[in-house]
């Protein structure tokens, strides 16, 4: 069913208080858990702390008091609303188990954005920051199955490939040529404000997670790992969100977040498979639809135009969270050696020149070691070879596609080279048949 939000009441604001019992519900169970119900979760959380942090930075620019009181009334319900979300994880879920979610969350997320964006830089843009999550999801998965037994497949459960992309020593950049060009305020689709700002809440989230959670293992490579990836996490949220556009007004981001909100928790409605969540995103969708036609009423008033001119007439579909893994296969074999260009561009490895910003970084960050690339020589240690879940095809490319994606200037002293992972993998294939032939 489509409709369009704008002509939806909605819950009204004074009916949206709920008592504790109601905001802190009961977690779902780990080991029975949908993987796309826990991505909706981690998704939706994060959407509410975006939509949190905007309110309270628009109120600091509010001169009018009766605007600013609704503003601070409304960032107290979604403050609630982040809390119900969040505290659906389950306190027997590891911080380890929980980052694969996340990064599953980024995977699909932007994969399925990616299909679905009518903007082709935008679309691109997507595209390269895909492989690069793609990889994060791989270099935790080493210690998940390490330090707690965990397969990829536990949390993941077969929908998303876990093998190396673009290795991650390899995604430290100069932030100046992270920024990207923004897309135009008066002629980009709905669809593409709702996907930027949907991307910009989940990765702004997973650095939030890392940076609150990293240091919560003993491992110091571990640690070292979180406080890596942390930093891509950082050069994610300043590359997507550049591709806002800045000349939008505060009223009009304050309706663009609502709808983003309403299009998301639309979404989750309709895809959710445990009945028991799937009535808080009901409710959650209810309460958004409030806000935005709170945020409706601001816009007219204030920029006095009609709404529909920034976000149309009917529902977007931020993301169908389901596996995409033939997609992602595809990118990663095409574009594992894609670079960011001097010009807001993109480019390969083989056409960088000597001076490219990004070099003088990564030489710095990865001086004495990559921590991600130590992840794969411990693995070897504990597994013969690095932990993988993809199916043969996928997993008989992995060498070409390590090749293909490693640099030769600024690589990291301790670097798994692409002749000593087909060692690893011909040592553990050697040691599994003699393991099968003792049974």
């Amino acid at each position: 069913m489509s409709f369009n939000p704008l002509k939806e009441k909605g819950l009204s604001l004074e009916k949206q208080l709920r008592n504790w019992h109601q905001i802190v519900g009961k977690p779902y169970n780990k080991t029975e858990v949908d993987c796309y119900t826990r991505t909706r979760q981690i998704l939706m959380n994060g959407i509410e702390v975006e939509a949190w942090g905007f309110k309270h930075q628009f109120n600091r620019f509010l001169h009018d008091e009766e605007v600013k009181n609704t503003i601070a009334q409304i960032s107290r319900i979604e403050d609630s609303q982040q809390a119900t979300a969040n505290w659906m994880g389950p306190a027997d879920q590891s911080v380890l188990e929980t980052t694969l979610g996340y990064e599953q969350v980024a995977v699909d997320l932007t994969a399925w954005m990616a299909q679905n964006e009518p903007d082709k830089y935008v679309k691109e843009t997507f595209d390269f920051g895909l492989l690069e999550d793609f990889d994060h999801l791989y270099r935790y998965s080493q210690f998940a199955y390490m330090v707690e037994g965990i397969e990829p497949n536990d949390i993941v459960q077969g929908q998303t490939d876990v093998i190396v992309g673009r290795p991650t020593q390899h995604h430290h950049n100069c932030n100046g040529i992270r920024r990207r060009k923004h897309y135009d305020k008066a002629t980009a689709a709905p669809q593409t404000k709702v996907n930027i700002l949907t991307l910009v809440s989940g990765e702004q989230q997973t650095h939030n997670y890392y940076a609150e959670h990293g240091f919560m293992y003993a491992d110091h490579v571990l640690r070292e790992t979180y406080a890596e990836i942390k930093d891509v996490e950082e050069e994610h949220v300043t590359m997507y969100e550049s591709l806002i556009d800045p000349t939008e007004s505060l009223y009009e981001k304050l309706l663009i977040h609502e709808f983003t909100e309403v299009c998301n928790y639309y979404t989750c409605m309709e895809d959710e498979v445990d009945d028991r969540i799937k009535k808080t995103w009901e409710l959650f969708l209810d309460i958004e639809l409030g806000h935005l036609q709170i945020a409706a009423d601001l816009f007219k008033k204030y920029e006095k135009r009609d709404p529909e001119e920034v976000v149309g007439d009917e529902i977007v579909i931020p993301c169908r969270f389901m596996s995409q893994k033939d997609y992602v296969q595809k990118v990663l074999e095409k574009e594992a050696n894609k670079r960011l260009g001097m010009d807001k561009d993109y480019t390969t490895i083989d056409k960088l020149p000597e001076d490219w910003p990004s070099y003088r970084v990564q030489k710095k960050q990865n001086e004495i070691s990559s921590p991600s690339e130590n992840s794969i020589r411990l693995a070897e240690i504990y597994h013969d070879r690095d932990i993988i879940a993809a199916d043969k095809e996928l997993a008989d490319k992995e060498v070409s596609i390590l090749k293909k994606g490693l640099q030769k200037e600024a690589l990291a002293e301790n670097t798994v080279m692409p002749d000593e992972l087909e060692g690893m993998i011909k040592e553990y294939e050697k040691n599994k048949d003699k393991l099968e032939e003792l049974i």
